[in-house]
């Protein structure tokens, strides 16, 4: 097997599918770092903030000083963000505000290491179609928006409510490929080593 070349701070399934398909050998780190907006935080600086917080609570507990990737995603919608839904009404009510119009997905991912750290922010503009109440309910009673940013996941059933989209599927769904591999680049450059 060839060497370890960075961690990944995530537990989800999806990043560590994207990460998969960029050929990088990584491990996983499990961190806890708490998701609280603060106030007056825009949303990008928001984003932006998990990514990096991520990476350094990463770098922290990795055994060797090899380069962690934190990435955060979140879902805005008139300058609002749509955290994860707590119960049918909180997804019911954030569904409602993305039915029939577009909204932005911003995922943010950052590499960091003991003396360096690098982030990049995508954003993605998404249209739903108009969604009834009855589709709603259906949808939540599936169990996929429950822990999902904005109550709804593209790469599953809630990909059938998207009509069109601007920009990165795959930051929508966790991780940009293109941006990823391009900071994987610069910031091998920035610690003058192979990942």
């Amino acid at each position: 097997m060839a060497d370890l070349q960075l961690y990944l701070a995530s537990a989800s399934p999806r990043r560590k599918a994207l990460l998969e398909q960029l050929s990088v050998q990584f491990e996983i780190l499990r961190v806890d770092v708490e998701e609280q907006r603060q106030p007056h935080e825009q949303a990008a600086d928001y984003v932006r903030r998990l990514s990096l917080d991520k990476a350094k609570a990463g770098v922290d507990v990795a055994p060797i000083d090899l380069p962690v990737l934190g990435s955060d995603t979140i879902v805005v919608c008139d300058g609002k963000v749509l955290e994860k839904p707590a119960d049918l009404d909180a997804s019911r009510t954030m569904l409602r505000q993305l039915s029939d119009r577009q909204h932005q997905v911003m995922t943010a991912v950052t590499l960091a290491d003991r003396n360096h750290s690098l982030t990049t922010l995508v954003t993605t503009n998404v249209w739903f179609k108009p969604l009834s109440d009855e589709e709603i309910e259906t949808y939540w009673n599936s169990g996929e928006p429950c822990d999902k940013a904005g109550s709804y996941a593209i790469q599953g059933l809630g990909g059938r409510f998207v009509t069109r989209i601007d920009g990165s599927y795959h930051a929508v769904v966790g991780l940009p490929l293109y941006e990823t591999d391009t900071l994987l680049k610069e910031f091998q450059k920035l610690r003058g080593k192979n990942l």
